[in-house]
C-alpha cells in the first residue's frame, strides 16, 4: 500500500526523523491559510499524488507550463500555485500520459539546501536482508545512475538477527563523504530511519533527495513509503491513511473481494489459481505473441461469486480483447470455476473470445457445464494449446473489430 509524502512524514517525524515543517491542505483556501502558519519566507506547494516526477511533470490545462512542485515567496504566489493545481490532472513519467487528479496539496517551509542525496531502505530478496541504497546524487533517478555511474551507490545490509548498530550506519555516513555535524546528524537519520522501517512493516522508504542543510543538519525533503499490505491488520495508523481515490479501480475493487490483481497494458486477460501458474501463464502469453492485459489471482478457495467478480474486472478492461482461464483445481474445484465463469459470461454479455483450461478436481464436471452452457467457450488441452488458442482468437478479433 502506498501512501502520500505528507503522511510519510507524519510518520518518519515520530521516529525523530527530521523533516521541513509541512502542512496538508484539501483545498486552495486551506493551502494559503497553511502557508500563514509556517515561517516562511519560502515556502512549497507539492501535489500529493501517488506517483514520482512531480517536479518535472505538467498539467494537462497547461502543458507548458510549471510542474507539480512549486517554490512560492508570497503568500499570493502560494495561492496561484494551489489553483494551479487543486483539481486538475499532473502527468508525469510515473503516472502515463492519462495522468492523476491533484486532489491534496502540501504545503512547507523553506529549506536552505547545501547538499542533496539519496536514500533508500528496500528488502533485499538476494540476501533477505534490509538494505541501505545511499548515493551521492540526490535528486535524480537512482535507476538512471544505477545504469550510468553504479559506482555511485552504496549498499549495506542489515542482518535480521543483531538489527542495524552504529556501524551500519557510520559506513553509510562514510560513503557519503560527510563529516563534522553533519556527519552526525546522518548517523542518527540513518538509525531512525530502519527504525521506523521494522515498526511500521514498510516494504520501501525512499529519501529522495536526503538533504544536508546550510545548518549541517540531514532531512528528508522528499519520502515515499510503501507498505506489506499483509501486515496492515497491525498497522492500523498506516492502514487508515490508505486514499482509494489513488488506487486503480479495478486493483480496488479486487482488494475487496480478496482478489490478487495487477492492471498491465496487454489485450489479453487472464484469471488464473496461484500466483506462480498467473506468472506462467503471463509467460507463455508472451511467447506466443500476446501481451497479458493483467496478473489476476483468484486463490485457492475462491467460491463461484469471486470468481463471477473476478470476470467482470477482467472484463471492465476496455483494452481486453480476449481472455484465458487457466485453472489447476486442487482446492480450488474445477465446477467452482465453471459455474463462476458461466454466471459472469451471461451477465455481461460476453463479446470477446474466453478460451478455458481446467485440470484437477471434477475436471469433467466443469467441463460438462461448460459444454452445456451455450456460450463460445473455446476448450483447451493444456497450457500451450491455450496460449496459441487465447492469441489466435485475439489477434482475430482485433482484425475483426
Amino acid at each position: 500500500m502506498n501512501i502520500h509524502e505528507y503522511q510519510a512524514k507524519e510518520l518518519l517525524e515520530k521516529y525523530n526523523v527530521a523533516v521541513p515543517k509541512g502542512i496538508a491542505a484539501m483545498s486552495v483556501e486551506e493551502a494559503v491559510k497553511a502557508a500563514k502558519e509556517l515561517p516562511g519566507p519560502l515556502y512549497v506547494v507539492k501535489s500529493q499524488i501517488h506517483a514520482g516526477g512531480r517536479g518535472a511533470g505538467h498539467f494537462t490545462n497547461d502543458p507548458k507550463g510549471k510542474g507539480g512542485v512549486r517554490l512560492c515567496k508570497t503568500i499570493d504566489e502560494v495561492k496561484a500555485a494551489a489553483e494551479a493545481m487543486m483539481g486538475n490532472t499532473l502527468v508525469t513519467i510515473q503516472t502515463g500520459a492519462e495522468g492523476k487528479q491533484v486532489n491534496r496539496l502540501y504545503v512547507t517551509d523553506g529549506v536552505d539546501i547545501d547538499k542533496e542525496y539519496y536514500c533508500s531502505v528496500v528488502i533485499d530478496r538476494a540476501t533477505s536482508r534490509v538494505t541501505f541504497m545511499v548515493s551521492t546524487e540526490g535528486g535524480m533517478d537512482i535507476e538512471e545512475v544505477a545504469e550510468k555511474t553504479p559506482e555511485k551507490i552504496s549498499h549495506v545490509n542489515i542482518d535480521p538477527a543483531t538489527g542495524m548498530s552504529g556501524f551500519h550506519a557510520r559506513n553509510l555516513a562514510f560513503a557519503l563523504g560527510l563529516e563534522g555535524d553533519a556527519f552526525k546528524s546522518a548517523v542518527n537519520f540513518f538509525m531512525s530511519l530502519y527504525k521506523a522501517f521494522i515498526d511500521l512493516d514498510a516494504a520501501i522508504v525512499e529519501i529522495n533527495p536526503m538533504i544536508v542543510t546550510d545548518k549541517n543538519e540531514v532531512m528528508a525533503l522528499d519520502a515515499k513509503m510503501n507498505f506489506d499490505e499483509s501486515a496492515l491488520y497491525r498497522q492500523k495508523e498506516v492502514a487508515a491513511m490508505r486514499d482509494e481515490t489513488e488506487e486503480n479501480e479495478n486493483e480496488r475493487e479486487a482488494t475487496n473481494w480478496g482478489l490478487s490483481y495487477v492492471a498491465m497494458d496487454g489485450d489479453i486477460g487472464c484469471m488464473v489459481n496461484g500466483a506462480g501458474l498467473a506468472m506462467s501463464t503471463m509467460d507463455i502469453i508472451k511467447l506466443y505473441g500476446g501481451e497479458p492485459a493483467n496478473f489476476l489471482d483468484v486463490g485457492g478457495g475462491a467460491t463461484a461469486e469471486r470468481v463471477t467478480a473476478a470476470f467482470k474486472i477482467i472484463l471492465s478492461d476496455k483494452n481486453v480483447k480476449g481472455i484465458l482461464v487457466n485453472i489447476f483445481g486442487g482446492i480450488m474445484k474445477c465446477d467452482v470455476i465453471a459455474e463462476g465463469v458461466i454466471a459472469a459470461a451471461k451477465e455481461v454479455n460476453l463479446s470477446v473470445p474466453l478460451v478455458v483450461r481446467l485440470e484437477g478436481t471434477n475436471v469433467e464436471k466443469g467441463k460438462e457445464m461448460m459444454a452445456k452452457s451455450g456460450l463460445p467457450i473455446i476448450s483447451a488441452d493444456n497450457l500451450d494449446d491455450a496460449a496459441q488458442k487465447v492469441v489466435a482468437a485475439t489477434k482475430a478479433a482485433s482484425k475483426a473489430a
